[in-house]
């Protein structure tokens, strides 16, 4: 009997993107499959990790060893403060210098081109590139230079990529979304003012996507910084405990879905 193909959204939101691994290993604990992944930003290198046939434990470990530092090399400022020279090396190394389509599952990663506007998804070439390219918030990273278009921060055109992984043949969709707008933010740097203004502009696309998917699981992380990597371990264990609030009806809409077909 076959089992519904179960895609996994993963939205953008910086270090905040760690609780993603949270959900998923809570999903793994309890037997629900995981066939798809797309992903922005973030979502997109937890995904491409995850896709690469990491052990949950290992990936838990790498995160809390995860430090600023490997993700913000500073450039002179001409189109970014940060060159993400360090960040797409050790993706690289990570997935070990893997295309997309060698993934152990098929992953999508979302990006945005700043000339046209346009959503680029990748679904084949080196994971480094595309994550990289996915992960470029505009104003703090350089963009990234893929097949002659400059690219940035997936979370630009689609925070939580939600119609890509349905495009991808998922018959119910879980959401993840790590990115709520924290009111009343202390605003102290360039890198403040972008990221949540990004979060604002988004808030009203994301209520679209959570009406198109079967799921969406809200860790609430917003408390924690979206640049400092620190309290990894809190962000992991809350989108632990978020996911397992929906375990049982995912469960059930399988089980339902099952029925439904035989």
């Amino acid at each position: 009997m076959s089992h519904p193909k179960i895609g996994l959204a993963l939205g953008s939101g910086g270090a905040r993107g760690f609780a993603h691994l949270g959900v998923i290993k809570v999903l793994k604990e309890e037997g629900i499959p995981i066939d798809l992944i797309a992903g922005s930003s973030m979502g997109a290198m937890v995904g491409c990790f995850y896709g690469a046939g990491l052990e949950i434990e290992r990936l838990y470990k790498f995160s809390t060893a995860f430090k600023r530092k490997y993700y913000l090399d500073f450039t002179v400022p001409k189109m970014g403060f940060i060159a993400g020279k360090r960040v797409k090396e050790l993706i690289r190394v990570f997935t070990h210098g893997k295309r997309i389509e060698e993934l152990s599952i098929p992953v999508n990663v979302v990006a945005t081109d700043i000339v046209t506007g346009e959503k680029v998804i990748f679904k084949d070439g080196p994971i480094s590139d595309a994550v990289r390219a996915s992960i470029s918030i505009p104003g703090i990273f350089v963009p990234e230079k893929v097949n002659g278009r400059l690219l940035v921060d997936g979370g630009v055109v689609d925070r939580v990529p939600v119609s890509v992984v349905k495009e991808m043949g998922a018959d119910i969709v879980i959401a993840v979304d790590v990115s709520h707008v924290k009111v009343n933010t202390e605003i102290t740097s360039i890198y403040d003012v972008i990221m949540q203004s990004l979060d604002i502009l988004q808030m009203e696309n994301v209520k679209h996507r959570e009406i198109a998917s079967d799921f969406m699981i809200r860790p609430r992380v917003e408390m924690y910084s979206s640049k400092a990597f620190t309290n990894i371990e809190e962000i992991i264990m809350i989108g632990e405990e978020e996911a397992r609030k929906h375990t049982q009806r995912i469960k059930e809409t399988i089980h339902n879905w099952k029925g439904q077909i035989e």
